[in-house]
């Protein structure tokens, strides 16, 4: 019994210990303003989450707990460029009246408008983003009247909701351009294409109508695919089956002569990567490389799983090009022998590669490894995973 005791006073003087140096180290390393400092970092990151999306009815309910709570405000309202309630967030409900006045003056004239009442004070900010348009306004509620601390409060809240809102902008904006590139790359692709594949189609109706049928299907589903509306990201094994399709319809062109070999890690199929990225590579490879010689050759496309990252390489053993070209970043205007630029040059590596970037960032552009009679390889690395990035 005794040693039982001991024992548990023993725990009981450890956890003492323990507890003391906890609150000690609490007391040095979390010092109220350091608390009041993250509690209004993580107050700011929530309101930002739905400002991203830009202002609308549903963003503003979502943020308007948290800017009234970096405010300090007894209330707040938020309003469109019209001056149209989005969101009220707290009492005073009967405020609401008097904001979407002098919301409406704050936007027209862009400068804040103070509503003094009898004992509450309502501060409208413009919400003004950097291309000068202003995309609404803030109303914050505050007892009494307003010092210089909470006036200096309510403009930063609105300049700090303004740079939440000029991100959204330049998503929106970023996305439009992706969308305008991804546009661009179907106009060169399908062109030239179109015209080789319904020539090759028609050459085998006479001679064999079942292989011109199963030909016109799978024309029919790349070109399905490839102006699809859906989404500016696929999966690996979307875009595989897709070259499928258009190496089928080449190999009933060139015959025997076009070689292809595919080396794909079932693990990386499901990895994500930017719509049509893969597809101008292989194209390039077989209008550039291969048929650009006049002569068929071997063309390889490999998938490997790279721990984080999944590697894609496509490879063909054709006519290859200068380097100093690849170097001087002309990757749209190559010529590849034939004396042919522009539209007759690898069509869409630079397109391809901007999206990549976009997508992933600077590391995850395209490598290209070339020489004049040497072939060429172009890899791209893809993450396994993106925050934001899914199909």
């Amino acid at each position: 019994m005794t040693t039982f005791v001991v024992a548990g006073a023993a725990v009981v003087v450890l956890a003492g210990v323990v507890a003391l140096i906890w609150r000690r180290t609490q007391r040095v390393v979390t010092t109220p303003a350091q608390r009041a400092v993250h509690q209004a970092l993580h107050t700011a990151s929530l309101a930002a989450v739905p400002l991203r999306r830009g202002l609308t009815a549903e963003s503003a309910r979502e943020a308007a707990p948290h800017l009234r709570a970096l405010a300090g405000a007894e209330a707040l309202g938020v309003a469109d460029a019209d001056g149209t309630l989005l969101a009220w967030e707290g009492p005073h409900a009967g405020m609401i009246e008097s904001f979407a006045e002098a919301a409406r003056g704050a936007i027209a004239d862009e400068r804040a408008v103070l509503v003094s009442g009898v004992e509450y004070t309502l501060i409208a900010q413009p919400l003004s983003i950097d291309t000068g348009a202003v995309v609404g306004a803030l109303g914050m509620v505050t007892a009494g009247k307003p010092g210089p601390g909470m006036l200096g409060a309510a403009a930063e809240v609105a300049r700090y909701a303004c740079g939440q809102l000029e991100l959204a902008e330049l998503d929106a904006s970023r996305a439009r351009v992706d969308r305008a590139e991804l546009r661009a790359l179907r106009a060169q692709i399908s062109p030239h294409f179109i015209y080789n594949a319904l020539n090759t189609i028609a050459s085998f109706v006479r001679t064999d109508p079942d292989r011109a049928r199963e030909l016109i299907l799978e024309f029919a589903d790349f070109t399905r695919y490839s102006f699809r509306a859906a989404g500016e990201f696929t999966v690996l094994a979307d875009e595989l089956r897709n070259i499928e399709r258009y190496l089928a319809l080449e190999q009933a062109r060139f015959g025997d002569a076009l070689d292809v070999r595919l080396r794909i890690a079932p693990e990386v199929l499901g990895v994500v990567l930017p719509f049509l990225a893969l597809q101008p590579l292989v194209e390039n490879a077989v209008r550039h490389g291969l048929a650009g010689g006049g002569r068929g050759g071997q063309l390889g496309i490999v998938a490997t799983d790279e721990g984080t990252d999944c590697l894609i390489s496509v490879e063909d053993d054709g006519i290859g090009m200068d380097p100093e070209i690849l170097r001087s970043g002309a990757l749209d205007a190559v010529d590849t022998g034939s004396g042919r630029t522009g539209e007759a040059a690898h069509v869409g590596l630079a397109n391809v590669d901007d999206r990549l970037r976009a997508a992933f960032g600077n590391d995850y552009g395209l490598v290209v490894e070339t020489a004049p009679g040497a072939g060429t390889k172009v890899s791209m690395r893809i993450p396994k995973f993106r925050a934001g990035v899914r199909a």
